[in-house]
């Protein structure tokens, strides 16, 4: 049967590929090492799963509003004022089938045909997709020459009449990259000058290194506010990647909008799911710093890897479970990071995600949220493997 056009053009992640083909491999008995999954490989905190399991013995199974339960969104509303400084309401507020889920929403709601959305790269490999099914274009900023950073002169010379929107994620997946506070204020007073839509993905917001401290570009003004949606969910922090919990807090007629979206398609996010959610805000959060300072111990060793091997040039992340390589010294024989990461699947057992979905195919991504014996295992197999070219 004829597919639509839609549909048609629409990439398959290749993330969530890469992790496919590498559980594909493991099932048939290979020793695989894999780097590509962008998950926590920490349990989800036992408080958190406990709080879901009450919730089904009471019956907590039906449908929830739409756009999620009043006191997730209440708790959501506590973790704005705490963490944020920012005073939000419920009506602000929804709750969708994961931040993935909550990013498809907004990009439906805002953006149409003609509008055009910048989006700096290297970008998380749906940014693109998204808001080309929106029907707008995603007009892409390269970093790579950059160091990784955003500058706001980059912005400027991007706007155009068309520009309505541009996505903010910080820290980044796949570089781990952070934006600095005072570039944050120089493209938020271009958006505000602009009269244009951020979007800011926070998503990564717990996991940072250096000593760095997390800022939203939300925060700068209330003039800002009114023009930026905070995407956030449990996924990373918490370890909740299967729960699907993610949400949006933004303008309430975008929300209203979001809701009338979301209610023809999954309608409301799992009830259960969302009770979990809620504990998750409110548990003792020295379990989040205590796998924070592991993410850190594991940065600093994949890092050092990295460095090892001949042909790999790495900018070490401030922030993520991400590092996202060069592989220049071995695109003469590769052509493309995708060949390379079929190499290293072949040869050395290890998955690792090609660069080009993320806008760098002179590069590769690999996540730390791994054992440190799968990191040293790991990258000792591409280190041997690239050592026999």
């Amino acid at each position: 049967m004829k597919i639509s056009r839609l549909v048609s053009k629409i990439p398959a992640s290749p993330t969530l590929s890469i992790d496919a083909k590498v559980k594909d491999l493991r099932a048939k008995g290979n020793d695989i090492i894999g780097f590509g999954a962008g998950e926590p490989d920490f349990d989800t905190p036992e408080d958190i799963k406990l709080a879901a399991i009450e919730a089904i013995k009471n019956g907590k199974t039906k449908y929830t509003p739409v756009g999620g339960t009043l006191k997730l969104k209440e708790a959501l509303c506590s973790l704005m004022h705490e963490e944020y400084g920012m005073d939000t309401t419920p009506e602000n507020i929804i709750v969708s089938c994961g931040a993935k889920h909550s990013l498809f929403n907004l990009f439906l709601t805002l953006f149409e045909p003609g509008d055009e959305v910048i989006c700096p790269a290297p970008y998380w490999v749906s940014y693109p997709p998204m808001i080309e099914m929106s029907g707008a274009k995603p007009v892409i900023l390269d970093t790579r020459s950059t160091g990784m950073k955003l500058h706001a002169d980059m912005v400027k010379d991007a706007i155009t009449p068309r520009t309505k929107g541009i996505v903010i994620n910080s820290p980044s997946n796949p570089t781990g990259m952070i934006f600095s506070r005072k570039e944050m204020e120089e493209i938020a007073s271009l958006c505000v000058e602009n009269d244009i839509i951020i979007i800011s993905d926070d998503i990564y917001n717990k996991i940072i290194f250096n000593g760095s401290e997390f800022f939203s570009i939300a925060t700068i003004s209330p003039e800002v506010a009114k023009r930026t949606f905070v995407i956030n969910g449990t996924s990373k922090t918490y370890a909740m990647t299967g729960w699907r919990i993610g949400y949006c807090i933004g303008d309430k007629d975008v929300i209203k909008g979001m809701t009338r979206l979301q209610s023809q398609s999954t309608s409301n996010p799992t009830s259960f799911a969302q009770d979990g959610a809620i504990v998750s805000l409110k548990i003792d959060q020295g379990v989040v710093e205590q796998r924070r300072e592991i993410f850190e111990k594991r940065r600093d060793l994949i890092v050092s890897k990295i460095r090892e091997i001949p042909g790999l040039d790495i900018i070490s992340p401030n922030g993520s479970f991400y590092t996202f390589p060069s592989i220049t010294g071995h695109l003469e024989r590769f052509k493309t990071a995708g060949n390379l990461a079929d190499f290293l699947l072949e040869k050395a057992l290890v998955g690792v995600v090609p660069g080009e979905g993320f806008g760098a195919a002179d590069h590769i991504r690999l996540s730390f949220a791994t054992s440190e014996e799968n990191i040293i295992n790991g990258m000792n197999r591409i280190k041997e493997a690239l050592s026999t070219l």
